[in-house]
């Protein structure tokens, strides 16, 4: 049986591909993001405070998981990666997802939670 956060973080990259988020400016591509959430009936924060140090852009409940999104236009891989890991590491995260337009590859799992990530590009194909 795959557990449930695997499924949740793999349901939410499936509905971020089909979408159409403006990838030219960030901020624009954030709030493109919310709309999709909303216009989804996704249940969500936006910029949720996980510490002080710690606030992804999204954090996404799917059923009783939570999922973080972190939007990244364009970033050096290993600063994004490093982001990840400390949003995994909090007992709050379930998994996390990556939403870019940067050419990357995520392991499985990242400090045991599921990872995963979505392309900003797929939705215009």
């Amino acid at each position: 049986m795959t557990p449930p956060a695997n499924i949740a973080a793999s349901l939410l990259c499936s509905f971020l591909a089909a979408q159409r988020i403006d990838a030219v400016v960030e901020k624009r591509a954030q709030a493109d993001l919310e709309s999709a959430l909303i216009a989804g009936g996704w249940r969500f924060s936006r910029e949720h405070r996980l510490s002080d140090r710690d606030i992804p852009d999204f954090l996404v409940k799917v059923e009783d998981v939570a999922v973080v999104i972190e939007l990244k236009i364009r970033a050096q891989r290993k600063r994004i990666y490093r982001q990840l890991e400390r949003y995994a590491l909090h007992d709050s995260v379930d998994a996390v997802v990556l939403l870019t337009g940067t050419a990357m590859q995520l392991p499985l799992e990242i400090n045991g939670k599921p990872a995963r990530v979505a392309s900003l590009g797929a939705g215009w194909l």
